[in-house]
Parts: C-alpha cells; structure tokens; sequence
C-alpha cells in the first residue's frame, strides 16, 4: 500500500547502541605510519650546539657525507668516531668511491660553536688533501635551535 520504505512498529526507530570505530582506526593508523616514517629524519647522529646564521638551506640530489666535530674536539664521519690517525684514510676512500661520478661528493662539516677555529681548519685541511672541495658548513637559522 505505501510508497515509501517500511518501518516496523508504529514507525519507531530504535536507537543504534554501537559507536563504529572503524574510521578512527584508519585515522589512527595512518598517524602512526607517518610518524613512524618522520621519526628517524628527525634525530641526528651526534649531539652538537651549531652556530646561527642568516643563509637559507641548500636542496641536494644525493645524499651528503656528514663530518661532525663535538665540543671536545672528537671527528665523527657519517655517526662513526674517527681518530685524527684514521681520518686522512677514512676521507681518501670517501673521495675514491665518488671518483668515478659526474658531481664531486658533496660534505656537510658540522661543528660545534664551543670549538677551536683550529681544529675546524685541520679537518678542512684533510678534506681538500682528500680531494672533497665540495664541503658545505653546517648551522641553524637564527633564532631557531635544535
């Protein structure tokens, strides 16, 4: 007789009792896949106060080789610790594996601020007797902090 869809007795709805929680946990699985991701680009090897500076950020195709010098002087290729006896060695096998590229291997020297002058120019006296020259020093804007 009627047009329209039927309603079971006297055309009372009966509340839903249940809460679907199936989109919260896309919601939810879809943050933890990106913080899972985003998590490790965060963290940096090794813990060094960098200097301020006013140059924006460089955008690189590959990816660099990270020399790190912390406020006791200690040099850390790529999170590895290297002894000032290792590390002319350590440069020469990072400048002979790029030798064969089109673009020369690209450095990122990262020193802390508390550091000697000195000892930033003896690491950079080894990268250019390595043949790395494409070396790139490393410092955070000003007003921003790690």
């Amino acid at each position: 007789m009627g047009v329209g869809p039927r309603r079971g007795h006297g055309g009372r709805r009966t509340p839903m009792a249940e809460i679907n929680v199936t989109p919260l946990v896309d919601v939810m699985l879809v943050l933890l896949i990106i913080f899972m991701i985003t998590a490790p680009l965060l963290m940096t090897g090794v813990p060094i106060n960098l200097p301020d500076s006013r140059a924006k950020a460089l955008e690189q195709p590959k990816k660099p080789t990270q020399i790190s010098i912390d406020p006791a002087g200690q040099v850390y290729v790529d999170d590895d610790l290297v002894s000032d006896a290792e590390l002319p060695q350590r440069l020469q096998t990072i400048a002979e594996q790029s030798a064969g590229a089109p673009e020369p291997q690209q450095v990122f020297l990262r020193a802390d601020r508390t550091l000697q002058f000195e000892k930033v120019m003896q690491v950079m006296g080894e990268l250019n007797r390595a043949g790395l020259n494409k070396i790139s020093i490393v410092s955070t804007a000003q007003g921003e902090r790690e």
